[in-house]
């Protein structure tokens, strides 16, 4: 990496987040808009994704996110939610009421994600048990443990308030998720961390959320990598 002042200039803290393409797991794939709805777009997971980002590459529009858990509709499909805003999950119709298979995505004609010649990039989440799980809760007030199928905990964990207004939150072991105070990012800010809560827990199986800091009926999804 070079020296650019804006990201690794001196006395500066970072973290870098890389995932490597694997059946399973994770893809990453760029189409073109053809603003036609219903229009299935390839891909080679090879299982059905649970959690798709996309962004067009060649506009200035934001990071629709369609996971498997939040709120259906017959009509309009899951509710969808923005990776660069901190608002609730909608109903946009984006993605259409047709669900992602073992080999494709739909989509709807709108530009957020089907342009005419928009160019977009798409990343594709899954569960591979031991590795990855997307998944969901509700929150009760008090400790609740989630378990992932993973032997070592997660090293990785990315959370967003789906029944309300609240930023997507990032936990890590590099940086901390330890049985105290648990530093942590929020992906749609340019805030530094905020390092004075204890909201995570380690757990071998996956990890425990701390009822003080979640609070009580709160719908949230995750994605969490081991």
């Amino acid at each position: 990496i070079g020296a650019s002042g804006a990201f690794f200039g001196s006395s500066k803290n970072v973290i870098n987040y890389m995932w490597r393409r694997a059946p399973g797991y994770f893809d990453v794939v760029a189409y073109t808009g053809n603003s036609t709805a219903g229009r299935t777009v390839s891909h080679k997971l090879e299982v059905t994704p649970e959690m798709i980002w996309v962004k067009r590459r060649n506009g200035d529009i934001g990071w629709p996110v369609w996971h498997k858990d939040t709120t259906p509709d017959a009509t309009y499909g899951n509710k969808t939610l923005m990776l660069n805003t901190n608002a609730a999950e909608s109903l946009t119709g984006w993605f259409t009421s047709t669900a992602p298979t073992s080999s494709v995505f739909s989509l709807s004609s709108n530009n957020q994600i089907n342009a005419s010649g928009g160019t977009y990039i798409a990343y594709l989440f899954a569960t591979l048990p031991g590795i990855s799980k997307v998944g969901s809760f509700t929150t009760t007030g008090s400790d609740l443990n989630v378990d992932c199928g993973f032997t070592n905990g997660a090293r990785f964990i990315l959370f967003k308030k789906t029944s309300a207004t609240e930023d997507w939150i990032v936990f890590n072991t590099e940086r901390g998720i330890v049985a105290g105070n648990d530093p942590f990012l929020a992906l749609n800010t340019t805030a530094a961390e905020y390092t004075l809560s204890d909201a995570i827990d380690p757990l071998s199986s996956g990890f425990t959320l701390v009822g003080s800091f979640w609070g009580s009926g709160s719908n949230y999804i995750f994605l969490a990598i081991a």
